[in-house]
């Protein structure tokens, strides 16, 4: 038995895309890995690191003209989850049973599907994984290895499917159209109240587990430039950058002036809210960096908000946004809420394209990490937060 960090790096038209998982139960004797992979891991130390690069069509099933195929608008189940009325919308994924009756798909179906194309009278559909016509970079490093006991039974899993199905892909455009995240009230959110009043009591608690803060220090650590002045946006008490970091002057700006005050990474501080007044109290070219830590959905003003980040940013600044998969739900915007976790880069990734102010974007995922045993919700969840991050540098 052993457990394996993998890594999946692929290119898409307007990004770089890294994907991590780690598998902490892998069986070396039943479980199925990628053939090119396989003699480079069997019979090696824990800290030995494997890599092939895989051609389209290689490592997955490649891509199948035949799935790709036009409906008729009528053929989409706008009503199949109650009291949920959706329309289907170019570019998103769904799960297949909203074409379930149609090409022998079942319906019950929760695999993904993507609308393609939607016009006023048809749907073009399209049933390939999204990386089916991806060339793909694997690693896997093996983290620990142990002697397996008695077993009677149980699952094979293929370390292919496990590392694309369901997911990664998702954050890309289709053939480099825009993805129609917008035409659904996508910013409205569910409390009516206005954040200041929202915000108004301090939460001195952490949005995410240690683990997953963790990953997004260490992301930071690798990202940000070493004496650089950084922005921290949509700020509270904790940062998420690493201990003994070698940053320049930090910067906060939040909600809530209690949070903030707690923060002692802050070198100065000012509560604004962004959602009444996108524009950022700062003069041009004022940071070499700025991050936005697990806020990004709340946005109402998304555009208007990453156009000052660019404003304020120095010449190849960096913004880097990471988020996961727990948020504040009266806050969030609504498109938010009704997207698989893997579209929530891709809606990202059009906040920094819709200007074009940001070049060399890219997005990271980290799923599969253990949930730190005294987290608060250890006893229902054995993996740690996931961690996804989007981030360009100024043009």
């Amino acid at each position: 038995m052993c457990a394996m960090a993998f890594s999946l790096e692929w290119q898409s038209a307007d990004a770089r895309h890294t994907d991590h998982l780690v598998a902490r139960k892998l069986n070396l004797w039943r479980d199925i890995l990628p053939f090119e992979l396989e003699p480079d891991l069997i019979d090696k130390p824990v800290g030995h690191v494997a890599r092939h690069a895989f051609a389209k069509g290689e490592l997955i099933v490649p891509y199948q003209s035949d799935l790709c195929f036009n409906l008729s608008q009528r053929a989409f189940h706008r009503d199949l989850r109650r009291n949920n009325h959706i329309e289907p919308r170019s570019g998103r994924f769904y799960p297949r049973a909203f074409i379930g009756g149609s090409r022998g798909i079942f319906p019950e179906e929760i695999l993904p599907f993507r609308i393609c194309k939607a016009s006023d009278d048809m749907i073009c559909c399209d049933l390939n994984t999204p990386l089916a016509d991806k060339a793909l970079d694997v690693s896997a490093r093996i983290l620990d290895i142990w002697a397996a006991g008695e077993e009677h039974g149980g699952s094979c899993n293929d370390v292919a499917e496990m590392l694309t199905a369901n997911g990664p892909g998702m954050q890309a455009r289709w053939r480099g159209q825009p993805t129609d995240f917008w035409q659904d009230i996508p910013f409205a959110r569910m409390a009516g109240e206005p954040d200041a009043a929202f915000y108004a009591m301090p939460r001195m608690v952490s949005h995410i587990d240690r683990t997953g803060s963790a990953q997004i220090a260490s992301l930071y650590e690798r990202l940000l430039p070493k004496g650089g002045r950084v922005l921290d946006l949509m700020a509270s008490w904790e940062s998420h950058l690493p201990a003994g970091h070698a940053l320049g002057e930090i910067v906060g700006l939040g909600m809530n002036a209690e949070e903030l005050a707690a923060n002692p990474l802050f070198a100065e501080h000012r509560v604004h809210d962004l959602n009444l007044d996108p524009r950022l109290p700062y003069g041009d070219a004022e940071f070499d960096a700025v991050i936005c830590s697990l806020s990004v959905e709340y946005l109402v003003k998304p555009f208007d908000v990453f156009a000052e980040v660019a404003r304020v940013l120095r010449p190849g600044g960096r913004f880097i946004v990471t988020f996961s998969n727990r948020w504040f739900p009266p806050k969030a915007i609504h498109a938010w809420e009704g997207m698989h976790e893997f579209e929530r880069p891709g809606l990202v990734m059009e906040y920094f394209l819709r200007d074009g102010a940001f070049d060399g974007l890219q997005t990271w995922s980290m799923r599969g990490l253990p949930r730190p045993a005294d987290d608060k919700y250890a006893d229902r969840h054995d993996n740690s937060d996931p961690v996804y991050a989007v981030w360009g540098d100024r043009t």
